[in-house]
């Protein structure tokens, strides 16, 4: 799916939320699975807006039909002391490059860090598990010792937008606010389906019970990596980023500053 038309994207009895410069206004998230049929590129999945059931229910049954190290793979650090996690629970080619952006984002604050990284060579959006049903352990006990989490998935359209969503109101209007100063554009209404506020969602699972969902557009993640390009051998390698993947993640982490 590729429009720039949010509305257009939605069905009619989804809600949004709307994101003022320093307000978020609640409407009714349910944390819905999103599916991506098809690849935009090999082995990387397109991330549309509709609602679908995802081919897994959760964890336990994707690793019984997936195999560790060929299909999918697992990722984590955690530094001492570490407040601050950024996870990428759809990483990979499952919503590319977002582990590269909560990679560097943790590496270069010292913060914890957990991925989920689909690396088969095509149909990784098999290996999506909605953000409110995944339940893979490792990433649950590493989300439940920190108080601050920062959530990174891919979104669709062309135009080059950011939606902020998630439970955590405060830290919601500071990275909007460090981001919009960075040049970037946050859109002012995020879509239900996206918008990160169900409990349930691992966003919201740490020891605060509340975090930050980031949902970037394929028009801004192509500007992450130069020639517009999202396979994997591309964005693994940090030569092909561009300055603005740079100025995106030391914004992120400026509104992470003194917590």
């Amino acid at each position: 799916m590729k429009s720039d038309s949010i509305r257009r994207c939605l069905p009619a009895t989804l809600g949004v939320i709307a994101l003022g410069a320093s307000m978020v206004l609640p409407a009714t998230a349910h944390g819905a699975a999103r599916t991506a049929p098809g690849a935009a590129v090999a082995g990387v999945s397109r991330i549309p807006f509709g609602v679908a059931s995802d081919t897994y229910d959760g964890y336990a049954q994707l690793a019984a039909h997936e195999s560790e190290g060929s299909d999918y793979r697992r990722v984590q650090r955690f530094p001492a002391r570490a407040r601050v996690a950024h996870i990428a629970i759809h990483g990979g080619g499952i919503e590319a490059p977002t582990t590269q952006l909560a990679s560097h984002s943790a590496s270069s604050r010292g913060f914890a860090y957990y991925s989920f990284e689909g690396i088969k060579k095509s149909g990784n959006g098999d290996l999506h598990i909605t953000s409110g049903r995944f339940d893979e352990p490792r990433a649950l006990k590493l989300v439940a010792r920190v108080d601050y989490t920062v959530s990174w998935h891919g979104a669709s359209g062309a135009r080059p937008t950011t939606y902020v969503g998630g439970r955590d109101v405060a830290l919601i209007r500071r990275v909007t606010a460090e981001l919009r100063a960075a040049g970037f554009t946050v859109a002012k209404f995020v879509p239900a389906e996206i918008a990160g506020r169900s409990p349930s969602n691992i966003a919201n699972k740490n020891r605060r019970g509340k975090g930050v969902q980031l949902e970037i557009s394929s028009g801004q993640r192509e500007r992450f990596f130069a020639g517009g390009r999202l396979n994997r051998s591309w964005i693994e390698n940090p030569a092909n980023r561009t300055g603005a993947f740079y100025r995106y993640t030391a914004a992120v982490n400026r509104a992470l500053a003194g917590l």
